[in-house]
């Protein structure tokens, strides 16, 4: 079954309102920061804040269309890969509700609205225009892999992304996606142990590299991961972040290093379907597949603030790392 998604109401949403999803142990300061960062991004009325004014030039291209049959071969390739049988319409439609809250829009618009595709596609992407933070539990250095499982239990997510440049509406081709997340227990690897990242005690997390990784984007700004639905902590929504990286190199040892990061932000996921998703079995234990398409402003850089850093010899604090900037 497919779940449509809310994508820019809820999506941008998290993006701008940092505050509502505010990590634990933040200070006051430190969300006065993210407060001016928000006033900033009001102010700016040049850069686009979605991808309705691509819709005509996409529809043009044939890109929508194109699109449609990319999933559906992505999505019957997840299958295979996960053991799961074939379906005969990939992503049918089906008349489910998969929340227990209405969505339904005030919005009166019928199919002679004029502009109508604008709307709807206003309604299905996400502008990386605001630089979020990128929360305690950032690690640099991370490795470029698709697969992020390793040995963690949970449902397997299969994530599949395509970034178009919000100015002309094209592909961004070698982009780094960096996305992380926590297990389905509700830790993060790859930072030390702590009363707010599972057992104090556990002083091998530092070193562990679980659901975190990076990926380039094709010449049609496509990537995609194998990771695990996030589980929950306390003081969040269920989420995932993100980094896109831009004008970097690409180590021998399999890592990336310098660029610039043209976004840092969350993904939010839970209760409603703030990506396009669709079940890949008979229950969400057999695996999801889910899309999103990004906006990014290639214009833009910020500073990605890591708690530490994976090295040769395994993961290192970096002091004062994790938190975003204090006003």
């Amino acid at each position: 079954m497919i779940y449509s998604s809310l994508l820019s109401k809820l999506v941008t949403a998290a993006c701008v309102f940092h505050i509502s999803t505010a990590h634990p142990g933040q200070t006051f300061q430190e969300l006065q920061g993210e407060i001016v960062e928000r006033d900033i991004f009001f102010e700016d009325t040049k850069t686009p804040r979605d991808l309705s004014h691509c819709a005509d030039i996409l529809r043009k291209r044939g890109a929508e269309d194109r699109n449609r049959e990319r999933i559906a071969a992505a999505i019957t390739k997840a299958r295979a890969d996960l053991g799961l049988p074939q379906k005969k319409a990939p992503i049918k439609a089906r008349a489910t509700n998969p929340v227990s809250i209405s969505h339904l829009s005030g919005l009166n618009v019928t199919p002679t609205t004029p502009n109508v595709e604008e709307i709807i596609y206003s309604n299905s992407s996400c502008i990386l225009s605001l630089e979020g933070e990128t929360g305690p539990f950032y690690v640099s250095g991370e490795h470029i892999r698709s697969d992020l499982r390793e040995t963690q239990a949970g449902v397997p997510v299969v994530i599949d992304g395509q970034f178009l440049d919000t100015s002309t509406c094209e592909p961004i081709q070698d982009l780094y996606w960096d996305i992380w997340n926590c297990n389905s227990t509700g830790v993060y690897g790859g930072i030390p142990a702590s009363p707010i990242n599972g057992n104090a005690g556990d002083a091998s997390n530092i070193n562990k590299t679980f659901l975190r990784g990076l990926q380039p984007t094709d010449a049609n700004g496509i990537a995609q991961f194998t990771s695990l639905f996030p589980g929950h902590y306390a003081g969040r929504t269920t989420h995932m972040h993100v980094v896109a990286h831009i004008g970097g190199t690409v180590l021998s040892n399999g890592t990336y290093t310098g660029g610039k990061a043209s976004h840092i932000g969350q993904i939010a996921g839970g209760s409603d379907p703030f990506f396009n998703y669709v079940l890949l079995g008979d229950t969400v234990s057999d695996g999801i597949f889910a899309w999103i398409t990004f906006g990014v402003n290639q214009g833009a850089t910020y500073t990605a603030s890591a708690a530490a850093r994976l090295t040769a010899n395994g993961g290192v604090p970096i002091a004062g790392g994790g938190r975003p900037p204090i006003a």
